[in-house]
């Protein structure tokens, strides 16, 4: 089960709402994210993923067998990057990293619509991703401008802006 001690999603939406109103419209108008783990041997792995928002958790799933699984649970930390479906495309950018840990089976079930709700417990593992950074990057394309937004428990929230390129 989760840590409450650890910093969740909800945090961020109490201590950075715009920052994660600005995520979780990213992350559900791509439905997909990109998930980086460590393989045993420390090299870095990406996979593909489907985050869920429940209970203000952002969870995702894994089939027990595969390697982000095995990553995750021998080593929690994790990064996720929003997908971009283009080099001028003027999408936003969610950046998370932090510890991942195996969700309960009542958070499991929360996920409304989640593949995994029709897997056994034995076949899909669902983590709950604790977060020690957010970052959302907002490109601002016709005006040639970025924007950072950018929370930590131990920073809090700023918002930072400069021209590109």
């Amino acid at each position: 089960m989760a840590d409450a001690a650890l910093p969740s999603w909800r945090d961020v939406e109490l201590g950075a709402p715009e920052l994660a109103r600005l995520g979780v419209a990213r992350l559900t108008s791509a439905r997909v994210a990109l998930l980086g783990t460590l393989r045993r041997d420390g090299s870095p792995r990406i996979s593909p993923i489907e985050p869920y928002l429940a209970e203000s958790q952002l969870l995702i799933g894994a089939m027990a067998w595969t390697g982000k699984a095995s990553d995750l649970r021998r080593d929690p930390r994790y990064a996720l990057h929003s997908v971009v479906t283009g080099p001028d495309s003027g999408e936003g950018e969610l950046k998370l990293h932090g510890p991942a840990a195996e969700a309960g089976p009542n958070l499991r079930a929360a996920a409304g619509g989640a593949w995994w709700l029709a897997s056994a417990p034995d076949k899909a593992v669902v983590f709950t991703l604790h977060i020690k950074q957010a970052i959302f990057v907002d490109w601002d394309i016709n005006r040639g401008l970025m924007t950072v937004h950018r929370w930590s428990p131990a920073s809090g929230y700023t918002v930072t802006s400069r021209p590109y390129p």
